[in-house]
């Protein structure tokens, strides 16, 4: 597997910890629906994603050409990005994990992409370097680049139902 990201068992540790997410918050809604338990206040989701960069602006720049992720608008006057609505895995890996690449490195950034083919063919006409991980799984597609401050971005074309 050419996939630096996930190995097989890292995959299978994501997939048992959506699995289990998914469970424990559909046990929560039944229970709240049946009026046994309090429903707690949640996140509607990511409001915003912060990191520190060598050149803020260049890389703010390289995400909106090369991914449309577009610019933080300069005022209030203007809307931010706005992503499409679809699953969000939220996990803490160990410190210690493979999956990070880089002593210090302490996130990796996973996009939901429509078509994973065509993401890939802009990015390398781009001069993007992009390795596609061969294998197809039964939650989607992966291939893994990385931004122009080495940062890893993990591109995901979630599976049809």
């Amino acid at each position: 597997m050419r996939c630096r990201m996930m190995g097989a068992g890292m995959r299978s540790a994501f997939l048992i910890a959506a699995a289990t997410l998914t469970l424990a918050v559909d046990a929560w809604a039944q229970s709240a629906l049946a009026g046994d338990a309090t429903p707690i206040e949640r996140v509607d989701g990511i409001g915003g994603f912060f990191f520190r960069s060598k050149a803020p602006e260049a890389l703010a720049r390289w995400y909106a050409e090369h991914l449309g992720v577009t610019e933080t608008p300069p005022d209030y006057n203007h809307q931010p990005w706005r992503q499409e609505a679809g699953p969000t895995v939220f996990e803490p890996f160990p410190a210690d994990s493979k999956l990070f690449e880089r002593a210090g490195q302490a996130f990796v950034l996973n996009f939901r992409v429509k078509h994973l083919d065509a993401m890939v063919a802009q990015l390398r006409r781009a001069g993007v370097a992009v390795e596609v991980d061969p294998q197809t799984y039964p939650n989607g597609r992966f291939a893994l680049t990385h931004d122009p401050e080495g940062n890893p971005i993990q591109l995901w074309e979630p599976a049809t139902p």
